[in-house]
């Protein structure tokens, strides 16, 4: 039975629509239906939206909305939602999301506009499925700031929470951006993802230097998500006493007993005391 939501002529209003990260073929049957339902689509950037029209074989009035459009615009697209249906969509992904847009749908609540969301693609929660890292909590943090002291402060505020943070990048800016999340957050597990969902997707996990390292003399390019784990092992809370065991004897075969010690307390969220006190006694079995 097919979902009346879909098939449905919508009601005049704003429509929050996501839009697929990469491949076209991830646009949702009801974003499609919406999109064809439009009077008009409000659009970060109209060329990059008219290929996603074109792919659906639509033809809708688009007009530019972005980080630039001033008050007459958005009260003009405010206006219109009293009987016609306004769509805002992002280049990429799922509007406001590091994207124009809150400033539009604030305007519209205001004036009693009927508002809704038609959730799908978003490149922060892909990156963080592919990662690996937790996901229990975390904290999208955008772009980091270009200014060396604006960052800084930025990573301090960061620094402490035991969660699971997202940044937004772009390729010339990666590795300097890994290198200054390694001195402010220390060196973290982390994962740099980009082309999410197109032929080239790729997931690169690693240390937070060893990644700066990675792309220092190949900047990447794309659209790229970089996710940092909490401080200590992203996966302590899953390490189970047979993985900590493993680890040890291993940073023993090359290690003094408490530089391995401190290696794999660091690796796994441990207490060093409790690291050493094991890795002896696991020497003592040898």
């Amino acid at each position: 039975m097919p979902d009346s939501t879909i098939t449905k002529s919508p009601l005049p209003g704003l429509y929050i629509v996501a839009t697929p990260i990469g491949n076209l073929g991830d646009v949702s049957a009801r974003a499609a239906a919406t999109l064809a339902a439009a009077d008009v689509i409000a659009a970060e950037d109209t060329r990059v939206t008219a290929k996603l029209l074109s792919h659906l074989g639509l033809r809708v009035p688009m007009t530019p909305y972005h980080d630039h459009s001033d008050e007459r615009t958005r009260a003009a697209l405010v206006a219109r939602m009293e009987g016609e249906v306004v769509v805002l969509v992002s280049d990429a992904g799922t509007p406001l999301i590091s994207d124009p847009g809150y400033k539009l749908v604030r305007d519209a609540r205001a004036a009693g506009r009927h508002v809704t969301t038609l959730p799908g693609p978003c490149a922060a929660i892909a990156a963080i499925t592919l990662s690996g890292l937790p996901s229990d909590r975390f904290l999208f943090a955008g772009f980091l700031p270009n200014k060396a002291k604006a960052r800084a402060d930025t990573l301090a505020e960061f620094a402490g929470l035991r969660a699971t943070l997202v940044f937004y990048e772009s390729g010339p800016r990666l590795s300097a951006a890994l290198s200054a999340l390694a001195d402010g957050l220390g060196d973290r597990e982390a994962a740099v993802a980009r082309e999410i969902s197109k032929l080239y997707e790729e997931c690169v996990t690693g240390t937070l230097s060893e990644l700066a390292l990675r792309y220092a003399d190949a900047p990447p390019k794309g659209e790229i998500v970089i996710i940092v784990g909490p401080p200590g092992e992203a996966m302590a809370e899953e390490a189970d006493d047979a993985a900590v065991d493993a680890a040890l004897r291993a940073a023993m075969a090359d290690k003094p007993v408490a530089q391995a010690a401190k290696a794999v307390a660091k690796r796994y969220g441990l207490d060093r005391h409790d690291a050493y006190a094991r890795a002896l006694a696991l020497k003592e079995q040898a």
